[in-house]
């Protein structure tokens, strides 16, 4: 990633910032390891204390997490996501308890105010989703289904739902991950009648498709 040299004074807020503009901006991908102490005393042009400071920052803030020996890993896109991170813990069950208040609300209004556009969108995610849970690329196939399950709750146009949303996009991805790599025939979900419903207006049928899955995964949780 090309970085800007920085200018001498606020050394460090301006390495907060551009290594912050990195992680949202995909740049440095979460669960990726970041360049090195010395790649980035090079690329910024700045000190060791200065690019440790940096660092030791974002990793209070929940973006970043140092491993000993290992290296530096980005954690979430943002504070309120590795808040949320925290938060949820190791509990499968809560993270899907809160995807299903925000993403069945989201799939009310997604039908009620979703354009052409969005349904488009929608259409293709879900299709390359379904390709690749076929063919058993899991890996592919857990990103496109969070991507998904993100695009509907941002065809609701409710801004502040979208974003707050957006804050847990590593934990739905961790979830969807978790629920297929636990029992694989959850691959096997079919979001075709939550798309459906979007297509045809049908606030309630895709309030119901949307809590449906999620109520039966949580349900095999509390059996387990």
């Amino acid at each position: 990633m090309p970085l800007a040299t920085t200018r001498r004074s606020g050394l460090v807020d301006q390495v907060i910032e551009q290594m912050r503009s990195a992680i949202a901006g995909g740049e440095w991908k979460v669960g990726e390891r970041i360049p090195t102490e010395p790649e980035l005393v090079a690329a910024l042009g700045v000190g060791r204390n200065t690019v440790r400071e940096a660092v030791r920052a974002l990793s209070h803030a929940g973006l970043l997490e140092v491993r000993q020996g290992d290296g530096t890993f980005v954690r979430a896109t943002s504070e309120f996501s590795g808040a949320v991170r925290r938060l949820a813990g190791t509990e499968l069950r809560d993270v899907l308890q809160v995807r299903r208040i925000l993403e069945v609300e989201g799939a009310r209004m997604a039908a009620e105010h979703r354009t052409d556009a969005d349904l488009t969108e929608l259409t293709e995610l879900l299709a390359r989703r379904d390709r690749s849970m076929v063919a058993k690329d899991y890996e592919a196939g857990v990103d496109q289904d969070a991507a998904f399950h993100i695009a509907v709750v941002r065809c609701s146009h409710n801004a502040l739902l979208a974003e707050l949303y957006s804050g847990l996009t590593e934990i739905v991805r961790a979830s969807v991950a978790s629920t297929v790599d636990a029992t694989p025939r959850n691959a096997d979900i079919d979001h075709g009648g939550l798309l459906t419903a979007i297509r045809e207006r049908d606030a309630d049928r895709a309030a119901a498709e949307a809590g449906g899955f999620l109520d039966e995964l949580i349900a095999g949780i509390e059996a387990d």
